[in-house]
Parts: structure tokens; sequence; C-alpha cells
């Protein structure tokens, strides 16, 4: 434990570098728990931190990824003690505080989750943040109404790594899911995973948004954003509702207030960060239950080495991967 491997980035004023290095706990930032990780996983943000101008780490030298899971080794805090098996995600990890791209962390025990029954590491990290957001999604559509019975439910992006966790969890929970997606490649993975419809990126966008549009789903999970989501409120059926948790169509919505007060359609903002703590143990706990799609896990998942990172990382940024890839240490 006193030396151990890490994926490191670093940025001077004439360079910058992405490896894998040896460090020691000496190294890492402070924190109340020590977890020997079993597994990270590959979010886009990760992808973000790996390049010089992703805007995403702090300061450097750094270890990015902002999910892990394993076991605690050390604890200065009574929540936790050695053996532990248990989860930590979004916060500052992997943003200002060392993340999970290493093969030890040093965690403040606030941030941290037991594993709970019913989820293994692997399990847990193949949904990592994305399968958290995409829980998180669907949990605040619900609680906004929404059924089976209400009607269709669309998800854009459906082959990123939110689009098709959320897609296997509406479909496990009964819903008609219309995935859209930009890559006609991937229509057999989409209906592999529960997919009833497919639909594409232009279809659902069109050439121009209209105000009010044929009203088609009862509500919507958008990780894209910006004209994408602009389609989507002019489309969704009376009192709909749409989570919307990304911005990789652009941060810009242009949008009228007439979807919202001629239509009541509700627009949930979903963050997975700072979610509180009460209702991020509710949503593991779902993970290993009512949310969790049978063999799932099996098909969107693609597990790498520390050394394969950095291919990894720079095809998340192209949007080259599908599903979920996760990081066995």
């Amino acid at each position: 434990m006193d030396n151990f491997k890490a994926f490191m980035v670093n940025k001077t004023d004439s360079d910058f570098s992405a490896e894998v290095k040896t460090i020691g706990l000496e190294d890492l930032p402070a924190g109340d728990v020590v977890i020997k990780i079993a597994y990270s996983s590959v979010n886009f943000k990760d992808g973000l931190a790996s390049i010089p101008n992703g805007k995403i780490v702090r300061s450097y030298p750094f270890v990015p990824g902002i999910d892990l899971a394993g076991t605690v080794v050390r604890s200065e805090d009574n929540r936790f003690k050695e053996g532990d098996e248990v989860i930590a995600t979004s916060y500052e990890i992997g943003v200002s505080h060392y993340g999970g791209f290493s093969e030890f962390a040093r965690i403040p025990a606030k941030w941290i989750v037991p594993l709970p029954k019913g989820l293994n590491f692997r399990e847990a990290m193949v949904f990592g943040t994305a399968g958290f957001t995409a829980a998180l999604s669907v949990h605040r559509l619900e609680e906004n109404g929404l059924t089976p019975e209400k009607g269709k439910v669309l998800v854009t992006g459906a082959t990123g790594g939110v689009g098709s966790v959320a897609v296997a969890m509406l479909a496990k929970r009964g819903y008609h899911v219309v995935a859209s997606t930009g890559k006609a490649s991937e229509h057999e993975y989409l209906r592999k995973i529960g997919a009833e419809e497919i639909i594409s990126r232009e279809e659902l966008v069109g050439e121009k948004t209209k105000p009010l549009d044929q009203q088609l789903w009862a509500a919507a999970v958008d990780p894209v954003g910006g004209k994408t989501l602009s389609a989507i409120l002019s489309k969704l059926e009376y009192n709909g509702s749409v989570a919307v948790s990304g911005l990789t169509g652009g941060t810009d919505v242009p949008t009228t207030v007439f979807p919202f007060i001629l239509r009541g359609i509700n627009l949930l903002g979903i963050d997975s960060v700072y979610c509180p703590m009460d209702t991020r143990k509710l949503l593991w706990q779902r993970m290993a239950t009512d949310l969790k799609p049978e063999g799932l896990l099996e098909t969107i998942e693609n597990e790498v080495s520390l050394e394969e990172l950095p291919g990894v990382l720079a095809s998340i940024l192209k949007g080259e991967n599908r599903g979920r890839t996760i990081v066995k240490m």
C-alpha cells in the first residue's frame, strides 16, 4: 500500500502529460477513509480532465476519475471500518480531489455510500455516475407522476452512458421506451437493452423547432440539451416532464414559454454531483433492486486497465464509446 499505480495528469506552462505513475499514500489528499479501489469507471467529465484545455481539473498534478468502488483499509470516521465495501462518486472527486483512476484513494467519509446488497463492485461501476444520473432522472420523473400507463418515454443520446442505462431502467420498469440516437449502426444494441422504438437525431430535432408541435411523449430523459431539449419541450404531452442532465448538444436552449403555460410542461434539472446523501443512498438501493435491469451490465460494459485509459478517454470525447467502460485496478 506504500506505493501504488495511478493515472495522473500534469500541466505546466510549457507541457502537459497524462500517464500511469507510481505514487504513495503521502501523495493523496486529506480524507477520513482510505479505500483500496477495485473498479472505477469512465465518464465524459473524465475525458475532459485528461486534456490540457478541458477546464475540469483545478490544480496539478492530479488523479482524475469521478467514480470509485472498493474496500475500506483505514478509517478515522466511526461510520466506516476496515473491510467495509463502499462506493464514492461525485462531490469534488476527480475534479479538485484525487479520484478513482488509482489503486488507492483517500476520501472524506461524508462522500461515501455503503455498497448496497444486490450490487458488487463491478456492477456498481458499470452504473457509476452515469447510471446514478439515469436513476435520478427516472426517480424525478416518477415523483412528478410518470407511470407506464401515461405513455411513451423518450431517451436522447441513447447509446451514451446515461442514455443506455436510462433505456434499460425504464424498460425494466415497464415503460414503452423511444430511443433517439445519431448512430444508425446501433439500433440492434438499443433494442437489446429495451428500446421499443428508435428515432434518429435528425427526426427528433428537424430543420426548425416549432414553439408547440405534435404531442408525442409523456416524458423524456435528456442528457443532450441544446436544440434537442427545445424539440422535446415542444413535443411533450400535456403535463409531461423532461429530466435534463447534460449539455453535449450545447448550452443554449431556444424555446418559448408556450410549452410551460399552455401544456403545463415540467423541466426537471438533474444534478448528480451534490445530490443530498439521503436521496443518494435511496437511489443506490433502487439501483440494486427495482432499477437494476437483468443482463444489462454484461451488455453495456467494457472493461479496461489503467494502461488502456488514454485511448478510452480520447474515444469518449469523440462520442465513439457505447454504453459504459469500467477500469479494473
